[in-house]
């Protein structure tokens, strides 16, 4: 018997690894070393969870054998309820948190619990690209509404509102955004949420990187503004506590949930099939979200994102033919390559190009399903003598650099 590729992944718009990763790999497996700006990992750049969420998961590891609760361990839920309180979520009670092996897991159940074959979800272009591979694979239609570049990234709610259809389920809001780092005011989550009153729509909001935030600004929670809307958030520890290897995320659903009744009964069928979230990883929400949050450490002047994101932003500021908008959270910047300047056609080829001359890896834009080949994302967790040797070898390569 052959066995083939399933014909649901035909409709990804991006592999997730993509020929640009392959290649780095081929080199790597040649003993070519080469600098990785590509993934949001910030263990693989030094940073360290914080002592007392590793003595903590050593201490309770004994007791983590079995499995818990499909939804998870009571601390772990209680934590998330109260963190979900904090931020002015309504309507969170203790049978409304999940917890997942992190928030990408749960993204995945939540879009299978939601779609039939042709519905469709807004998501922002550029996107988190697992955004649109999900909904792909649970048979719907990812419909891509623009963030505007000129206004720092921002949605362009009329864009969003312009695509609603009688097949629309849901609006997806990455906020604080990957790829771009931005930070949505919340004047701008108070018209999304208008979006999704008049046309009855459901809200996902991706929170994941609420704690990474920069200059005094303040995250916001969309659902916070939406009490009478069902909303479903997600975030989770890997990026805030530097542990995207525990696997550690949850998914909690907000406000009017009679509108959700069918969803969540969806929601905990899929729930208890995948038995639980990793037990150890559950077992240090209660001390990372309680108390003092060492990230607080990282996002202000003197501390390693801060210095390194003002490093990279001044680097790409002085490279001729690149244009970059400031991040506010995160670790991501999307800068822009004038495509006249550099003849771009193709950002895939400029990445590969690139990768291959300098040793330097970075996304293409197509990777986020921004569909011009004029983006490509850089991520800024690499120590700063890092980043200046990547930055230095950019500004050569694109100094001499045109396609043909």
């Amino acid at each position: 018997m052959q066995f083939t590729k399933s014909s649901k992944l035909d409709n990804v718009l991006y592999d997730v690894r993509g020929p640009v990763v392959d290649e780095a790999i081929r080199m790597e497996e040649q003993c070519l070393h080469v600098l990785k700006l590509n993934i949001g990992n910030p263990a693989a750049f030094d940073f360290r969870a914080p002592d007392e969420v590793v003595t903590d998961m050593r201490a309770m590891i004994a007791d983590c054998e079995g499995y818990s609760d499909s939804k998870g361990i009571v601390p772990a839920r209680k934590a998330i309820m109260q963190y979900a309180q904090l931020k002015g979520i309504p309507n969170v009670g203790m049978k409304d948190v999940y917890t997942g092996n992190g928030s990408s897991e749960l993204i995945q159940l939540a879009l299978h619990a939601l779609l039939d074959t042709g519905d469709e979800v807004l998501i922002p272009a550029p996107d988190y690209p697992l955004w649109t591979a999900c909904t792909n694979l649970a048979g719907g239609k990812a419909v891509h509404y623009v963030c505007d570049e000129e206004s720092d990234w921002l949605p362009d709610v009329a864009d969003m509102e312009s695509k609603v259809t009688d097949r629309t389920k849901a609006i997806v809001v990455i906020n604080p955004n990957n790829p771009t780092g931005a930070l949505y005011p919340r004047e701008v989550l108070e018209d999304i949420v208008e979006v999704a009153r008049r046309h009855g729509l459901m809200i996902m909001a991706d929170e994941i990187y609420d704690r990474l935030v920069m200059d005094g600004e303040e995250h916001v929670s969309i659902a916070s503004l939406a009490p009478d809307l069902f909303c479903v958030t997600f975030n989770g520890l890997s990026k805030s506590h530097m542990v995207c290897g525990f696997r550690v995320g949850w998914m909690i659903f907000s406000g009017n949930k009679d509108l959700g009744k069918d969803y969540i009964d969806g929601v905990n069928m899929l729930s208890n099939m995948r038995l639980c979230s990793n037990v150890p990883g559950q077992s240090i929400v209660q001390t990372a979200l309680g108390g003092y949050q060492s990230v607080k450490e990282y996002v202000v002047p003197g501390g390693r994102i801060f210095e390194q994101r003002e490093a990279v932003f001044n680097a790409l500021k002085d490279i001729p033919g690149i244009t970059v908008k400031k991040p506010k959270a995160a670790f991501y910047m999307f800068p822009k390559l004038d495509t006249k300047r550099f003849n771009i056609t193709d950002d895939n080829r400029f990445a590969l190009d690139f990768l291959r001359e300098k040793r330097v890896l970075v996304v293409p834009g197509r990777g986020f399903n921004w569909m011009k080949p004029d983006h490509f994302r850089i991520v800024y967790l690499p120590r700063l003598s890092v980043l200046k040797e990547a930055m230095a070898k950019l500004g050569d390569f694109l100094s001499s650099y045109r396609q043909d």
